[in-house]
């Protein structure tokens, strides 16, 4: 893992498209923006996730289902 330390109003960038700025830190919480093209998904973590527990149980699904038209 890479750690880096910036102030408010500096950035970091990932690749070409990608920027990372800090906007505001505030005690225990850090508020950044993110410039990228529309097609990079962004997620918080807790909703990515969310997303994948989700995505695992419709593919868990659909395999049931699958497998009752098989047998």
């Amino acid at each position: 893992m890479l750690t880096l330390t910036r102030k408010v109003g500096e950035s970091i960038r990932i690749g070409d498209d990608i920027e990372i700025i800090v906007k505001e830190i505030r005690r225990n919480q850090v508020r950044i923006g993110i410039v990228a093209p529309r097609e990079v998904a962004i997620y918080r973590e807790e909703v990515y996730d969310t997303i994948q527990a989700e995505d695992a149980e419709e593919k868990d699904s659909l395999d049931k289902k699958s497998t009752e038209k098989e047998g």
